[in-house]
């Protein structure tokens, strides 16, 4: 057996015997805080090392009406690792009940994440999405023009 013939075979059975090298795995759907953590564990340092604006900080506390806030973000989008994180740190300080957030992951592929985004008209991610009362109040699409804590 010649040596490049032998090389070829080893490849092919390698190939078959290793597991392949996919690249990470995309977080979709509705998925919950937990799941985000335990899908990308260093979103929790990022989070613990954020620190908000105390005066918008004070100002979230104050809500005094319950308020929804659904987050679609990109488990791989380097914007929804600064600012999704950023929205943890800020939940736990707030510490209010009047706030209800569902949290859902979009796939890379723009062409594949209408199941996920419904009629929300989702552009650039991470979006924020405040509804009150039932109604969209604003939004935070990609980079707050402030902060999360003051755009919201």
């Amino acid at each position: 057996m010649s040596k490049s013939l032998f090389v070829i075979i080893i490849g092919f059975l390698s190939l078959a015997v290793l597991p392949p090298l996919a690249a990470e795995e995309e977080l979709v759907g509705t998925v919950s805080r937990e799941a985000i953590l335990e899908h990308s564990p260093a979103w929790a340092g990022i989070a613990a090392s954020y620190r908000p604006d105390p005066e918008a900080l004070e100002k979230l506390r104050g809500l005094s009406r319950a308020a929804r806030i659904e987050v679609y973000f990109g488990s791989w989008c380097s914007d929804s690792v600064a600012h999704v994180p950023a929205f943890f740190k800020l939940l736990d300080l707030v510490d209010t009940p009047h706030l209800q957030v569902r949290y859902v992951g979009l796939p890379r592929a723009r062409d594949k994440r209408a199941p996920y985004c419904g009629d929300r008209e989702i552009a650039r991610i991470p979006t924020f999405i405040v509804f009150l009362d039932g109604r969209e109040a604003g939004r935070i699409v990609e980079t707050p023009e402030k902060s999360v804590e003051g755009d919201l």
